[in-house]
């Protein structure tokens, strides 16, 4: 699949998974952008080699935990 410069992201899903996915993500009170940009920051992060500092986002999970 091409990949744009721009900063949308199209992929072809079944009409039925399309279907439960929009009911659960309703249900949640989420968008498919909201969810997808989550996932995707999540995804990233457990894959990128670990940072010898801090950033702004690791330090902020850091202080929630107990």
């Amino acid at each position: 699949m091409p990949k744009g410069a721009s900063g949308r992201v199209v992929i072809e899903a079944g009409a039925d998974l399309k279907r439960r996915l929009y009911g659960v993500l309703e249900r949640e009170g989420l968008t498919l952008k909201d969810w997808f940009v989550r996932a995707a920051e999540d995804h990233i992060d457990e894959h990128q080699q670990p940072r010898l500092l801090p950033t702004e986002k690791t330090a902020s999970k850091d202080s929630r935990k107990p």
